[in-house]
């Protein structure tokens, strides 16, 4: 169901058909073809639970929703005769997995930048960095969709899967694959000194096979280098080996990041080492990290490397034309695809006699496509012959490398549904497509308003629904030379939280991530009332109830309007709840949103509250809380 439905739609609670089905799973990995738990519909981060704990020079602390210590055999304290190290782990239990995962993402966002600008192999579209922190965020919050004290088979299953489906790049569906070599192994073992070894291992070997014309110099130089160092560390049952392990592997991704200029002759002339080898670096940091209870790395490039060719590196030549040596296929064509291994063989080769680049990942049924191509159509056509191919995404290379630039004409197009709606938008400096309640705009008029907010453009769809029109619109115009992103908001309350923290001053990439990473952090719901008889989630409600709605899912069935409203806000608080938006609607909202406010200066008086008054119709209050 979309998630501000249309006055008069049954409230099934059913999902949008654009997108997959999306449920939580109480246990064991999702299901072929459906989301992990914390993925959007369009395949970005959504919000969920954060894993909490620090990385600290001490001990590791890990903690669980509530605060309180997680699960798991934590070692701290003074080195003991056994060969303890202080403050490390002895295991890499399903606990530890996830906060890698969370070090992982952390790290590569404040990396981003500095690995972006590396980007020169195969192709100078500067956005190897932002694809890996995309593809590590997608699998940390797959994660953060799972009860807590799931099993460790059904962690890294879930890592595996949610790094499957938001691998972005040719470095991202590499790493995503290495991640499905270590899940391969370490779901079902204890995870110790023996175990990573093996698991790494396993990593290098089914990345690897993965890529069909292997590279050296890349990312997958750097996963050689680790397997081949940690295969060398003497098995001894003693708590110290996982950690000796990580410190191995550390070593050697560090010194063969340092070694990529020598082995790849496009990074030696630009003066600078493999973006995505060193974004796998900064990964096994992050590991070594959580397993060492050691802050990891300020800076994950070896001394003296990149430093030359920083200032031009992943960016095109002044006249916009890259060296004709480096030119290869015309497009990035990714997909996800649901296919036999029969099938998948048959299109590895057909991909591979079309073009370049060609990383094909994954297994049990369900893959992801990566291939240079200058034939778009018939890359497409290869999948669609041997499966299932969805979430196609279409790139043009010469266009993406030209347009990585500094922002020029920076704006934001946001879709609203209503006038007082579409006069916060504009307030805030937005371009917006004003659409009918239950109507969805045209794509004509969301493409106007791309075309007229500027040469670099963030999307607020503001509903599941519109997506997709918002999607192809973007399509559009980036065949025109415009540079789009379209920015995961559901909900009027995530695009409003989204616009928030735009700075047109920040790096384009950088703005949407912040923009994404706002509207996944707002858990968006309304009131509504119901005019049919419906079955729905929370159970058969009838024309006149009030339905208490929290993100996309009706949650409470009601009488009075101010019962199911205060009751709606609770149910969305958490203890680390900041602050609470009431968007009123026509009649009663006004009268609703004062109502809520007064309860929660009684219950709730460390949230901060923000009321708007939208006007709407249908749905007497939109709350969002951040």
């Amino acid at each position: 169901m979309p998630s501000e439905p249309a006055p008069g739609e049954p409230p099934t609670g059913e999902p949008v058909p654009v997108a997959p089905a999306t449920g939580e799973h109480a246990s064991g990995a999702p299901a072929r073809g459906e989301r992990v738990p914390g993925e959007s519909s369009t395949g970005e981060p959504a919000p969920g639970p954060r894993v909490s704990g620090a990385v600290g020079p001490a001990c590791l602390i890990d903690s669980g929703p509530s605060g309180e210590p997680a699960p798991g055999p934590r070692v701290s304290g003074a080195p003991s005769a056994g060969g303890r190290v202080r403050g490390a782990l002895h295991v890499l239990d399903a606990p530890a997995v996830r906060l890698w995962s969370r070090a992982c993402a952390d790290a590569l966002g404040r990396n981003r930048s500095r690995i972006d600008a590396l980007n020169v192999f195969p192709i100078p579209d500067g956005d190897t960095g932002t694809n890996l922190h995309l593809t590590m965020l997608s699998a940390a919050e797959a994660l953060d969709g799972l009860p807590y004290d799931a099993d460790v088979e059904t962690t890294w299953r879930t890592l595996a899967h949610g790094a499957l489906l938001g691998a972005r790049g040719n470095s991202g569906v590499i790493v995503s694959q290495a991640l499905r070599g270590m899940a391969e192994v370490l779901r079902q073992t204890a995870g110790g000194g023996h175990d990573l070894r093996r698991a790494l291992v396993r990593a290098a070997e089914l990345a690897r096979s993965a890529v069909a014309r292997p590279v050296e110099g890349t990312v997958l130089s750097v996963l050689g280098a680790v397997a081949t160092a940690v295969r060398d560390v003497p098995a001894r049952d003693v708590p110290a080996e996982l950690a000796e392990v990580a410190g191995r592997a550390v070593a050697a991704a560090r010194a063969a990041l340092g070694r990529t200029p020598q082995q790849l002759d496009v990074l030696a002339r630009h003066g600078v080492v493999d973006a995505g080898a060193a974004g796998l670096t900064v990964i096994i940091e992050a590991l070594a990290a959580v397993i060492t209870g050691s802050a990891p790395a300020s800076d994950p490039l070896p001394a003296g490397a990149g430093v030359a060719g920083l200032a031009t590196a992943g960016h095109p030549r002044a006249d916009g034309d890259a060296d004709p040596a480096e030119r290869g296929p015309a497009y990035e064509v990714m997909y996800l695809l649901e296919a036999g291994d029969d099938a998948v063989d048959r299109l590895r080769e057909e991909l591979d006699r079309l073009g370049d680049c060609l990383v094909v990942v994954g297994g049990e049924g369900l893959w992801n496509v990566h291939v240079h191509v200058d034939d778009a159509g018939a890359a497409v056509e290869a999948g669609i012959r041997a499966g299932r191919p969805y979430r196609i995404r279409i790139d043009h290379l010469e266009a993406a490398a030209r347009t990585h630039r500094a922002a020029h004409g920076r704006g934001v197009v946001a879709v609203a549904a209503g006038d007082g709606i579409a006069g916060l938008f504009e307030r805030e400096g937005a371009v917006v497509v004003r659409r009918e309640p239950g109507a969805g705009p045209s794509l004509a008029a969301v493409l106007a308003a791309v075309r007229d907010a500027g040469t670099e453009v963030a999307v607020l769809a503001n509903d599941s629904a519109t997506a997709a029109v918002a999607a192809a619109a973007a399509e559009v115009a980036r065949e025109e030379g415009v540079v789009v992103s379209v920015v995961p908001s559901r909900a009027t309350v995530q695009g409003l939280a989204a616009l928030a923290v735009h700075d047109p001053l920040r790096r384009f990439d950088d703005d949407v991530v912040a923009m994404a990473d706002a509207a996944a952090h707002t858990r968006h719901g309304h009131v509504w009332v119901a005019d049919r008889e419906a079955m729905t989630s929370a159970g058969l409600c009838r024309p006149g109830d009030v339905l208490g709605v929290v993100d996309g899912d009706v949650a409470l069935i009601g009488a009075d309007l101010r019962q199911v409203a205060g009751e709606t806000v609770s149910r969305m608080l958490s203890a680390s709840s900041e602050l609470v938006t009431l968007i009123a609607g026509a009649g009663p909202g006004a009268d609703l949103a004062a109502a809520v406010r007064d309860l929660l200066d009684t219950t709730r008086p460390d949230v901060e509250i923000t009321v708007y008054e939208g006007g709407q119709g249908g749905y007497p209050l939109l709350i969002g809380v951040e």
